[in-house]
């Protein structure tokens, strides 16, 4: 019997043991998930009776220079379907169909099966939201998302670029800065049962969303426009395809405008060609022509292999290099370099080009920018043309010396300017001022960035003067003056190369002209560039008014104070005063120009009756230096028409207005 009770006691404490044990093990486990796993638990217990829908991020905005807008994002509504609670389907298929614009097919095949939550369209017109509103559907819903907005419409159109709906950055800045300007998205939560279905009131709530960061642009709106309505208008009046303006603070790098041609709008840029998205001031390159004489001027002036007072043959305007012959537009003999800028001597400045020898004039050229990025802040920079030295023969020489042969972009030219008009310092070119985050501090901040120096302050400024002289008297940049401001520039006439024959095209150019103002103590830089003008092909007569209407009203808007005493006779003349005289009937300049197959100089054109801006487009046309006596139209001549003009002779016209 004790042996029976003992037993008994082993069993009962062994349970014991084994229930104690037990329950230790539970406590153990309930408290693992409910302390130690507490929050992994209750993230699965939200997954299993929340939806949760990812919502479009909001983008940062884009301001210019002065704090004004431009580029937003705004809410809009985004529409919503949970298709287990419609009523009946097919009739809200067809409402929503209508008031939403869509196919019934396409809202037909979103509705049926049996998902909880369908978007059924996105970003929605503030007109659509009202109708969806109307409709008081039960299952439909609507929800804020942010949408991309350009409050300018084409203003900057090709520095923004645009977004996709996601909203990635696709194009210009939106693309180039896009980690900074692009948000956290949110999300949208929604109450579910076990089977999916909605809880409570249905009314969803946004968790997780945050803005991105603003950008701060160096770019004036407003200048930006004037560049944009001026470049726009010369275009349209010489029926050119398209057309660039880059405008530049040469001490700073800073981008104060920058434009191009066709536009287009980004809000509907799904409505234009590819082609017009592209910004043609960073993507796009071609042969400079004359405008490249200048960089040949500064590199020999800077190795001292030609002086200012040097004289240089230019062969009577027919030279022959490395089996090939160089003509210039007038038979020029002696030419000082000075005088090779202002008259835009080809035979000159091949000369000095075979002076200064092609490593050094390679160098000079690379530290001067072609050829590489400028590393401006924008996608899609192209590094122009710039063959190493060793492939040059004596040819490529010359013509690289007067900008064939090479090619280049707009901002390569505008940045390599601005180093002549800054004393000699090549600047890093950039648009972004500063990013600023969603809490107001600055994240990032650029700054002007000096690259190297090129040339010396002496030769930069005596290049200065050089380009001044184009815009006087029988210079090739007349329409380029700024009343009361000194211009310092250079035009450039450049034939297209035919992509088919691979040759130079006869008929296709760009023309282009580049100058900063005040020549003395330069506030901007800019470059106008014109492609394929069909009425008025050259730089001068297309290019140089252009620039000259876009720098004067630029002065005037940064309230810089002219140097010189305007006059009334100083007022600009309209692009349509310009372009009309040089294309009227019996006044076309290839009517008033003669040809240069002849022997014994130049002929004097026929000038009877020409205003004073014919005169001087003629003087464009074939170089010539015609002193001016008078004011109206033209009633007598030294030389008479036709007469071949004697090297040194005065050569003079005297106008009279109309009686």
């Amino acid at each position: 019997m004790k042996e029976l009770e003992k037993g008994v006691r082993i069993r009962i404490r062994l349970i014991g043991v084994i229930f104690t044990l037990g329950f230790a093990l539970v406590t153990m486990r309930a408290f693992d998930l409910q302390v130690l796993q507490e929050e992994q638990w209750h993230e699965r217990a939200d997954r299993q009776h929340q939806k949760t829908i990812p919502l479009t991020p909001q983008r940062g905005t884009i301001f210019d220079s002065q704090g004004e807008e431009l580029a937003v994002s705004v809410d809009v509504d985004s529409i919503y379907v949970e298709p287990r609670k419609l009523e009946d389907r097919a009739v809200a298929t067809k409402q929503l169909a209508k008031a939403l614009g869509l196919p019934k097919s396409t809202v037909k095949a979103k509705l049926k099966g049996k998902r909880s939550f369908v978007w059924l369209k996105r970003q929605v017109t503030p007109n659509q939201s009202e109708k969806i509103k109307s409709l008081n559907l039960k299952g439909v819903g609507m929800i804020k998302e942010p949408r991309r907005f350009y409050p300018n419409s084409n203003i900057a159109a090709h520095l923004l670029g645009f977004t996709g709906l996601d909203p990635k950055g696709l194009e210009g800045l939106e693309l180039k800065y896009d980690k900074q300007i692009l948000g956290r998205g949110g999300y949208l939560v929604m109450e579910r049962d076990a089977l999916g279905r909605g809880l409570g009131s249905g009314l969803p709530q946004v968790q997780g969303a945050k803005r991105g960061n603003d950008l701060y642009l160096t770019v004036d709106k407003n200048l930006q426009y004037i560049a944009e309505r001026e470049l726009a208008d010369g275009l349209h009046k010489t029926s050119a395809k398209a057309g660039t303006v880059v405008m530049m603070e040469p001490a700073t790098g800073k981008i104060l405008a920058m434009a191009s041609y066709p536009e287009y709008n980004p809000n509907s840029f799904f409505r234009h060609k590819p082609s017009q998205w592209r910004n043609r001031s960073v993507c796009d390159s071609y042969e400079p022509g004359s405008t490249f004489k200048v960089f040949l001027m500064a590199a020999a002036l800077n190795e001292a292999v030609v002086s200012t007072s040097q004289k240089i043959d230019c062969e009577n305007g027919k030279y022959r290099v490395g089996g090939r012959n160089i003509h210039d537009h007038k038979k020029f003999q002696k030419l000082t370099p000075a005088e090779i800028i202002k008259y835009s001597s080809n035979i000159g400045s091949a000369k000095i080009g075979k002076m200064l020898e092609r490593e050094a004039f390679y160098s000079y050229l690379r530290d001067f920018g072609f050829g590489q990025q400028t590393g401006i802040d924008l996608p899609g920079e192209a590094v122009g043309l710039l063959r190493a030295p060793n492939r040059w023969f004596e040819a490529d020489l010359a013509n690289i010396s007067f900008g064939q042969g090479v090619s280049v972009t707009p901002i390569q030219l505008a940045t390599a300017v601005s180093s002549i008009a800054n004393g000699g310092y090549l600047m890093e070119p950039y648009v972004v001022d500063r990013v600023v985050d969603s809490q107001g501090q600055i994240s990032q901040q650029n700054r002007p960035r000096v690259v190297r120096k090129v040339i010396s302050r002496d030769v930069a400024q005596t290049v200065t003067r050089m380009m001044e002289m184009t815009t006087e008297d029988g210079g090739t940049a007349t329409h380029a003056r700024v009343p009361g401001f000194r211009v310092a520039g250079k035009t450039g006439t450049a034939q297209k190369v035919d992509a088919v024959t691979g040759t130079y095209s006869v008929d296709k150019r760009v023309a282009s002209f580049i100058g900063f103002l005040p020549a003395e103590d330069p506030k901007l830089v800019m470059l106008v560039s014109i492609d394929e003008p069909y009425k008025v092909v050259y730089g001068g007569l297309t290019a140089a008014p252009v620039f000259s209407r876009i720098a004067a009203q630029a002065m005037q808007y940064l309230k810089v104070q002219p140097s010189e005493t305007i006059t009334a006779e100083d007022t600009l003349p309209s692009l349509d005063q310009i372009f009309v005289e040089a294309m009227a009937p019996g006044r076309k300049l290839e009517q008033t120009v003669v040809s240069s197959d002849f022997s014994g100089g130049p002929q004097m054109p026929n000038f009877d009756g020409l205003s004073y801006r014919q005169v001087l487009e003629v003087m464009e046309e074939k170089q010539l230096n015609v002193s001016f006596r008078g004011r109206g139209r033209v009633v007598e001549q030294s030389p008479g028409p036709g007469v071949a003009i004697p090297y040194g002779a005065p050569v003079w016209v005297r106008l009279s207005p109309p009686t």
